[in-house]
């Protein structure tokens, strides 16, 4: 069975197209968790038709997430942004691919919606990475059996870049399964900000990161830009 966790806080505009496209999953028996932040706008009343189980946590991604994990039934959890849209049959993909090459977590390919052409060099660049160095961020919805999530020790509860350091977990246990089939994430972060702005700031925070910087501080970083 897979479980599929959703951190939200004031999506109350598009949670309810993100938890109807996950239906299908819904009826061949996935569960799916939304985990709200303390949301102003109605997301919790907008998710509740459309999920078996909606929950409050304290902000921040990291801790919402682990407290989505800790309700679910399902033997393999997936972490999704609530602008993300699945490719058809994930849960298929998901759990064929897992067995068939033996591995315990994984991550999709990416594309961003969005028209300018800069999205389409940042998404290309982002599955290339990940590839590489077998880092997986939340834009590409993280899976993971929940056997391995436990024995990582979950999301660390850091205030940005938790995706990155579940990552470093969890390739302690083996690499992750890099699915060539694309999921469909919102463009509006880069739109909003500038897309070279954002391309920028986030290639700086990362670097930051990797060189020892504060999560804590990054994340104000990212906040004020």
């Amino acid at each position: 069975m897979l479980s599929i966790i959703i951190p939200c806080l004031n999506e109350g505009e598009g949670i309810a197209g993100t938890l109807a496209a996950l239906a299908p999953l819904r009826a061949r028996g996935a569960e799916v968790i939304v985990v709200d932040g303390g949301s102003q706008d109605g997301t919790i009343e907008r998710a509740a038709p459309h999920a078996d189980i909606v929950v409050s946590a304290p902000r921040g991604r990291a801790s919402q997430m682990n407290a989505g994990a800790v309700r679910v039934r399902g033997e393999i959890l997936l972490f999704m942004h609530a602008d993300t849209l699945l490719p058809d049959a994930a849960d298929a993909l998901i759990v064929e691919g897992l067995q068939r090459l033996r591995r315990g977590w994984g991550r999709f390919d990416v594309t961003i919606a969005g028209r300018h052409p800069l999205l389409r060099v940042v998404e290309r660049l982002m599955n290339l990475r990940s590839r590489l160095t077998g880092i997986a961020t939340g834009d590409q919805a993280i899976f993971v059996t929940k056997s391995l999530f436990t024995a990582a020790g979950g999301y660390p509860e850091i205030a940005l870049m938790e995706d990155v350091a579940l990552s470093k977990r969890l390739k302690r246990f083996g690499p992750p399964l890099c699915l060539k089939h694309r999921l469909t994430t919102s463009g509006r972060r880069w739109e909003k900000r500038g897309v070279l702005r954002t391309i920028v700031l986030m290639w700086r925070l990362r670097l930051a990161y990797w060189l020892g910087a504060d999560p804590g501080k990054l994340a104000l970083r990212y906040d004020r830009s």
